[in-house]
């Protein structure tokens, strides 16, 4: 027995994804935990928390504009990654890492968005 969600693909990788964003943000400067080290984590468990909602008793429109909100919340964690590689809290692997899982992610969300017909 499993929920609708935990078969998707993109959500499988939204939450490996969000688990390497919590665990770079622990080496963040402690002055950022209540800035961007809050921000980045909440973005990135937002994308597979949005997947997940929208897929229960949504209908398609509905579950499109989930999917439509998990893009935005990935679009702000690269957003942050900029930030944390311009303040030096990463490596430039690390953001290079990072921003390629991002476009990788976002492209998938965007391809199943795109799949799903009213």
């Amino acid at each position: 027995m499993s929920f609708k969600f935990e078969k998707l693909i993109i959500w499988q990788k939204s939450m490996e994804f969000g688990e390497e964003i919590f665990k770079i943000s622990r080496n963040f400067p402690k002055e950022e935990l209540f800035n961007l080290v809050l921000q980045i984590r909440r973005a990135s468990d937002s994308i597979a928390l949005n997947i997940s909602e929208g897929s229960i008793l949504q209908s398609k429109p509905e579950f499109q504009k989930f999917l439509g909100y998990s893009i935005r919340s990935l679009a702000e964690v690269v957003m942050c990654l900029y930030k944390v590689k311009n303040r030096k809290y990463i490596t430039e692997d690390d953001f290079s890492n990072l921003y390629n899982q991002s476009y990788s992610l976002i492209n998938q969300i965007i391809a199943f968005r795109n799949q799903i017909k009213e």
